[in-house]
């Protein structure tokens, strides 16, 4: 099937192909937009996402016609739409659950990239532009997360806002602008209300867009990691590639359906889900006056949350000797480029002494750990993509990387002790380590020479 966008149409279809690209946008980016013929079950999680953020922005819509951004009036509001409001409880439930499977779907989908390599080139644009929602996506859950004005929320908010005090020099002045107060208070809420209603969903909806025309600019990675376009037919058409609609548009349809079998389940039977989707602390009024006896944030936040909080003062002397051993070893690697090198590690080093307090280096840590997902394209040097082909070794570090993420998951929703701390300090450890030992890793074992086609069996 030649890839011709020139259609003559008649009727209603004609009349707008004169005046907008309605055919050939449709053409190019789902019925002639040629993926990948061995897609598997992963490949749902793309997808899945696009349909919880469609969820999350439907029901906020009709949230927000009942909803009060006052301090006096935001507790009472959200229990009227779940008692007064007709359907108001599973509008409120299906945005509820709709934020923690929004994080499960993209936490899945990430994995996927990791698994098959689908940062590496040409996709390192459609990587950033993932790595951006994922931050989008965490700043809309944060700045949400305030708004039905419970105990929790209040105070997670005011532990979160702290931190930006941790920043040298500005961190005051950040917290206090970001606050719109000394405290949170009315004024935080009306301005958190305006980031996640308005603000957030358009750089989010920006940035899937971007996410999704990067993507379908360069084409789709696969479980073999094996670039379809390098192999075309006489017609233009990738020999290993399928047009997304109708296969893959039916293939995700099951996936869809799965999804809302297992979201309508969450929804109608356990809504909290033992109180990781929903706190019980947070069906009780917000009081500036009374702390919780555990601040924790929300689950898809606590690998995070337990990295700062494993951040104590043995730690952040090991995490300077780390800094600085990475600045010599890079230095020692770059050998003709001492010369900007040196002034470098000076720089950190002086850093490291500079600022001690270990709350920054908590802040670091954290704020680290995301930033690192965003070099990934450039730290895996191995010389295939997929998982599939790469030593046994190479598995077996992904299997520990992803076992330490979420042990540091779980630690992050339990009361700290010493035991937890010390645990989570390594999962963080070995969390960088995966990441800034890529570049050398990555490169060692011997691998499997992948196909020259992808494989598929049919199903």
């Amino acid at each position: 099937m030649a890839m011709d966008h020139e259609v003559e149409t008649t009727g209603l279809v004609g009349w707008f192909d004169r005046r907008f690209p309605l055919t050939a946008t449709w053409k190019k980016h789902v019925s002639e937009y040629y993926a990948p013929k061995n897609f598997n079950f992963w490949y749902f999680f793309g997808s899945l996402a696009l349909l919880v953020l469609v969820n999350q922005i439907v029901t906020g819509i009709f949230l927000t016609m009942n909803y009060k951004p006052d301090a006096t009036l935001a507790f009472a509001s959200v229990e009227y739409i779940m008692r007064e409001v007709p359907w108001g409880w599973l509008i409120r439930y299906m945005h509820s659950t709709g934020a923690s499977m929004f994080f499960i779907v993209v936490y899945l989908h990430m994995f996927r990239g990791l698994l098959y390599g689908s940062y590496r080139k040409p996709r390192e644009l459609v990587w950033i532009f993932g790595c951006l929602i994922f931050l989008s996506l965490m700043a809309e859950a944060f700045f949400g997360y305030l708004l039905p004005w419970g105990q929790m929320s209040f105070w997670g908010a005011q532990v979160i806002v702290n931190l930006f005090s941790a920043i040298p020099f500005i961190g005051p002045d950040l917290s206090l602008w970001i606050r719109g107060d000394y405290v949170v208070s009315d004024v935080t809420l009306n301005r958190f209300f305006a980031f996640h209603v308005i603000a957030i969903p358009l750089v989010l909806i920006a940035l899937v867009i971007a996410h999704l025309v990067a993507l379908h600019e360069v084409g789709s990675n696969n479980p073999d990691g094996i670039e379809i376009k390098a192999k075309k037919g006489p017609d233009g058409v990738p020999l290993d590639g399928i047009p997304f609609h109708p296969y893959y548009s039916v293939h995700d349809f099951m996936g869809t359906a799965v999804f809302l079998v297992i979201f309508a389940a969450i929804i109608f039977f356990a809504p909290e889900v033992g109180g990781y989707f929903l706190e019980a602390n947070n069906f009780i009024p917000a009081n500036p006056l009374q702390t919780p006896p555990e601040i924790a944030p929300v689950w898809y936040f606590t690998a995070f949350y337990a990295m700062l909080r494993a951040t104590t003062d043995p730690f952040k002397i090991v995490l300077m000797i780390v800094i600085a051993l990475l600045g010599l070893l890079a230095l020692v690697r770059a050998r003709g480029t001492w010369k900007v090198g040196l002034p470098v590690l000076a720089a950190l080093v002086i850093l490291a002494m500079a600022f001690t307090e270990s709350k920054f280096w908590g802040v670091v840590v954290m704020g680290g750990a995301v930033i690192s997902l965003f070099f990934l394209p450039w730290l895996d040097r191995s010389p295939v993509k997929s998982i599939r082909y790469r030593p046994f070794f190479h598995k077996a570090f992904f299997a520990i990387f992803v076992l330490a993420f979420l042990t540091l998951g779980f630690l992050g929703t339990r009361p700290p002790s010493p035991a937890s701390t010390l645990i989570a300090q390594v999962c963080a450890l070995i969390y960088f380590a995966f990441f800034l030992g890529m570049p050398f890793w990555t490169r060692l074992g011997k691998f499997k020479q992948p196909p020259e086609r992808v494989r598929f069996k049919p199903h």
